[in-house]
């Protein structure tokens, strides 16, 4: 019987640095012996969102993702089983999402806002990171990941900033800082942190 990936869980507040540290650690370790969940990939569409006394969505709640299939999904690789998703597009319509197959293999590195704070998910990890950057590089951060990536204008991504994702951020992800295994300081840089984290992964590989 093969054996049960080691679950790595990743999480920050938004902007925080969370994906550009994923997609480097992935870099560092063997392609085939890697994988990467994303939490992106499991929010529910646009029109189960919560709606804020503005009529704006939020997209910064727990209840914005498929909590169910994401917990179902990481129980289908701890067994041995290939999971099957479409990438999520944040809602731009005229973008297709891919297929997106994600093998069992021995490093599955998961990533996401609301990781730790569902109690169900956080049990499942092996290694708990948690990738901490200031508050105000985190909104400079955003600012210019929404209007390049998403198509958001200023003021709407300023308006997300001070009413969902702040509060989220603070009441969600910050509590659980200190349920994390490693904390990666991301204020300018985390090559420090990526270099021990690396260094961890290489050796449950070699082990698997």
């Amino acid at each position: 019987m093969p054996r049960k990936p080691y679950l790595v869980g990743i999480v920050g507040g938004s902007a925080s640095g969370k994906s550009s540290f994923l997609r480097d650690l992935f870099a560092r370790l063997p392609a085939a012996q890697c994988a990467i969940v994303s939490q992106d990939n499991y929010y529910r569409s646009i029109d189960e969102q919560a709606v804020d006394a503005a009529g704006m969505h939020n997209f910064d709640l727990p209840t914005a993702i498929h909590c169910d299939h994401f917990v179902a999904d990481l129980h289908k690789l701890m067994r041995g089983e290939t999971v099957t998703r479409t990438e999520y597009t944040f809602n731009q319509r005229d973008k297709p999402g891919r297929t997106i197959v994600v093998e069992p293999v021995a490093v599955v590195l998961v990533e996401g806002l609301f990781l730790f704070h569902f109690e169900e998910i956080r049990a499942l990890f092996d290694l708990r990171v948690f990738i901490d950057a200031r508050e105000d590089i985190c909104k400079q951060r955003r600012l210019q990941r929404d209007g390049a990536e998403r198509g958001y204008g200023p003021e709407h991504v300023e308006y997300q900033w001070e009413n969902h994702v702040l509060p989220a951020y603070r009441q969600f992800v910050l509590p659980y800082r200190d349920e994390a295994h490693v904390i990666v300081t991301n204020h300018g840089g985390y090559e420090k942190g990526l270099e021990v984290v690396a260094h961890h992964l290489e050796r449950v590989i070699v082990r698997a």
